[in-house]
């Protein structure tokens, strides 16, 4: 949620940040900081009437323990508490459309965020060199087939497309790499792994910004749950209604879930194999830290995504994402896109973000910089690490053989317990 103070203070300068995500921002801002100045007028008159009542009262008391009359005094206060009830519903019915204005506004981008559409995402570095086939690379979901890994039409049968099944070395391959970076973030990167709900509540949607925005690319239970869309959601909701202590910052998760999304808004885009999915699995990791260092930390939880794909000897380039492609939360966003030669293209496999403090204000998460100080709200931040179909994609797509075979990067060698994928291996 948007700072309002900040925004009553500077107007001028939140608006023109706003406005680089999109134009349309600035007059719904004016709404808001009309709402804003109706709800600190009608405060001030309650603050008022309640204060002339007060006053009333007292007098009422003192005229009676002096045997006078007060009739016209109680009459007053017959008036003046059918105004001031008047009056506190107007203000709730301010703040209730206030609330409902301000949680539809996307976090303005911070100022290092370029500006414009995916045609200005900033390439910010590249790591590893892209394969030189001398045989004509496969795409995966003819290299998962001809392995006997990947059925796709055996998903689609039990619960429709975007729901794929792995098989055998296929399922066992998910297995090591969710093993493999929980591994690497808790005992090399320093989280701590929680194991969060495969469901989450409206306010735990609400809190991290999936609601309203995302509504409705998730799926909702009949009372009222939601099937989680990624575990930054309930391990950020966690710390719902915490105030953290100084030497608890900076904090860090490492979580697994399965996520689900509907993908409302994405048919017809890259639906062979399992480019876009409505289930997949991914390792995410989340952090919570003060204002002053929520930059250091982007780039930190940025280099542990990247170390990921170092060790799974995957080539991949950094995005600084554009205004125009942030998501609704984000005040900063870097994407990871690994290469993928049998589709001959890059793939977003993490995305890193610092929310600054809007997914903390939605949520109540806070912190006290010292003992006795007033608590302010921490700055969040979240990153993949990594998302897996895509993982699996250029794993496979890079490393394919002529043979058909599919070798196993060294790190990896380990929790699959071979080196090659072969057809039909078990």
């Amino acid at each position: 949620m948007i700072d309002l103070k900040k925004l009553r203070d500077a107007p001028d300068e939140f608006k023109a940040s706003a406005a680089r995500r999109d134009p349309d921002l600035v007059s719904r801002l004016d709404t808001i900081l009309e709402l804003d100045r109706q709800r600190r007028a009608v405060l001030r008159e309650v603050e008022a009437l309640k204060a002339s009542r007060n006053k009333a009262s007292f007098e009422v008391a003192q005229r009676k323990k002096a045997g006078d009359d007060a009739s016209d005094l109680l009459a007053e206060l017959k008036t003046a508490s059918a105004k001031i009830k008047d009056h506190d519903q107007r203000l709730h019915d301010i703040e209730q459309e206030l609330t409902h204005q301000q949680l539809r506004i996307p976090n303005p981008p911070l100022a290092s965020v370029p500006t414009g559409d995916a045609s200005a995402n900033q390439e910010i570095r590249t790591w590893g060199e892209p394969r030189t086939f001398s045989f004509e690379p496969k795409p995966h979901w003819d290299i998962g087939q001809s392995l006997g890994i990947l059925d796709l039409a055996g998903g689609a049968k039990v619960a429709g497309k975007g729901f794929p099944v792995y098989v055998g070395l296929g399922s066992k391959l998910v297995r090591g790499l969710i093993n493999f970076m929980l591994d690497l973030h808790t005992t090399e990167h320093g989280y701590v792994e929680v194991w969060p709900p495969a469901l989450i509540n409206e306010a735990s949607a609400r809190g991290t910004g999936q609601l309203p925005d995302l509504a409705n690319d998730m799926y909702v239970t009949e009372d009222g749950l939601f099937l989680t869309p990624t575990a930054e959601v309930p391990v950020t909701n966690l710390h719902r209604d915490d105030t953290l202590a100084i030497g608890q910052l900076p904090l860090g998760y490492a979580a697994y879930t399965p996520c689900f999304r509907r993908e409302a808004g994405a048919h017809g885009k890259e639906t062979r194999g399992i480019t876009r999915v409505h289930q997949f699995d991914k390792v995410e990791l989340v952090c919570f830290c003060t204002p002053e260092s929520s930059g250091e930390e982007l780039e930190r939880l940025l280099g542990h995504a990247e170390m990921v794909l170092q060790r799974l000897e995957l080539p991949y380039r950094v995005l600084a994402l554009a205004t125009g492609e942030l998501g609704f939360a984000s005040a900063k966003t870097y994407d990871l896109e690994a290469w993928a030669a049998g589709m001959n293209t890059w793939l977003e496999v993490s995305s890193a973000s610092v929310f600054t403090d809007f997914q903390a204000r939605r949520a109540n998460i806070r912190y006290r910089p010292k003992a006795g100080a007033k608590p302010d709200f921490v700055h969040t931040l979240n990153a993949s690490g990594l998302a897996l179909p895509r993982t699996i994609i250029a794993l496979l797509e890079n490393n394919q053989m002529e043979d058909g075979t599919v070798r196993i990067p060294e790190a990896l060698v380990p929790y699959l317990g071979v080196e090659r994928l072969t057809p039909n291996a078990r």
